[in-house]
């Protein structure tokens, strides 16, 4: 039996690819602090029993007591349940099981069906309030990722410089003391130039420069571009100049916490974090939805899940908004790109907006999991085309 369990992370749908029916979805908040996660394995073992009752109406009880194994091992791991995060989703298939945490709460549900239900999972990863952060000085760096509830550090990717000596090994020109010399002694504080060394003051400029520029292009590639978020940048205010005038990190955001990011709190620096991100995050929402009704206009949008359905299995959807914590009984029939309808708690069944997702993005489509007051529609979905429907066809 083969248990993985990871962060969440953008590509965790391509880790879900080994599955073979029957599969196991199961969401729950979890709790990471004492006494607040004892209720945790108690919720899990719940989920569980719904698990089987389901599977029960297709499968015999000896298959079903293989695949539920697992998970009624994690269920006893108290190890498991003591280092956990705000969400939990595990995803069990014949010989398989894979868990995943999250950095905030999900719903708790649990679907046996032909496939995995990722959309909750992908609501996270398609919200437009995450981001990462880049907290830098001249000597090292440090990475988080989050959203307006919660942020965590993580750890650089391979390749990814943690402090100016290892970006620059040898070629270090500035003696350790003279860099401790230098440094910022109060938020907000200028840097204010060693006595009695020279041109070291110019040397640790040059070194500050290269340390930045190794530091831009290896989070770009191997943090920014990956997982296509945006990148807050904290650093005291001549840090910030300097960073942003070589930088060339596209999505880096334009404004910054202009603090020493090592002086503030871990909640002071989430607080902060947000306050600079959030109007970048509304802004992103109101474009998505102008967009949408720009379309519909000129007859290149849809709102009826039959028709965006019709239009994602033929390629012509561009842009899928799908309503987050919204759920629609019924399957898509791969064969005739049509919904059939069904009931949810069906093993054969998933939820109609999680099978319409996963067939957008297959078809070159991006999809966007919003909040129900940022839908431009009412029914679920809202989707553009990339050009019109042929003749005869639905819209």
């Amino acid at each position: 039996m083969d248990i993985s369990l990871s962060a969440l992370t953008s590509d965790f749908q391509a880790e879900l690819d080994w599955a073979r029916p029957p599969c196991l979805s199961l969401y729950q908040p979890t709790h990471r602090h004492h006494p607040d996660n004892q209720q945790d394995p108690i919720r899990f073992r719940n989920l569980l029993r719904s698990l089987s009752d389901s599977l029960a109406r297709r499968h015999a009880a000896a298959e079903i007591a293989a695949l539920m194994a697992p998970l009624e091992a994690l269920a006893d791991d108290t190890g498991f349940w003591n280092h956990t995060l705000d969400g939990l989703a595990a995803f069990a298939a014949p010989d398989r099981l894979r868990v995943f945490l999250a950095q905030r709460p999900l719903p708790e549900l649990a679907i046996a069906a032909d496939s995995f239900h990722i959309k909750p999972l992908r609501r996270l990863l398609q919200s437009r309030d995450r981001f990462q952060l880049l907290a830098v000085d001249r000597q090292s760096i440090r990475l988080f990722e989050g959203h307006r509830d919660a942020l965590d550090e993580i750890e650089p990717a391979v390749g990814v410089p943690r402090t100016l000596a290892e970006a620059l090994g040898e070629e270090v020109d500035v003696p350790p003391q003279t860099i401790r010399s230098q440094g910022a002694t109060a938020v907000g504080a200028p840097m204010v130039p060693g006595h009695g060394h020279g041109g070291r003051s110019d040397d640790l400029d040059v070194d500050t420069e290269r340390f930045f520029r190794i530091v831009d292009r290896a989070v770009f590639e191997r943090h920014s571009r990956p997982s296509g978020l945006p990148l807050l940048l904290a650093a005291l205010p001549e840090h910030q100049g300097a960073f942003r005038r070589l930088s060339r990190n596209s999505l880096l955001v334009a404004e910054g916490i202009t603090l020493n990011p090592s002086a503030l709190s871990h909640d002071e620096l989430r607080e902060r974090a947000w306050q600079v991100f959030e109007p970048t995050y509304r802004q992103r929402l109101e474009t998505l939805a102008g967009e949408y009704h720009q379309a519909r206009a000129r007859g290149l949008a849809s709102d009826s899940p039959a028709a965006v359905v019709e239009a994602a299995s033929t390629g012509r959807v561009a842009k899928l908004m799908i309503e987050a914590d919204r759920q629609l009984q019924g399957r898509i029939d791969a064969a005739t790109g049509r919904i059939e309808p069904g009931e949810i708690e069906d093993p054969a069944v998933d939820d109609l907006l999680d099978d319409l997702g996963e067939l957008a993005l297959q078809t070159g489509g991006e999809v966007w999991v919003v909040p129900a007051a940022s839908m431009p529609t009412g029914t679920g979905v809202a989707a553009t085309y990339r050009y019109a429907a042929p003749a005869g066809g639905r819209s």
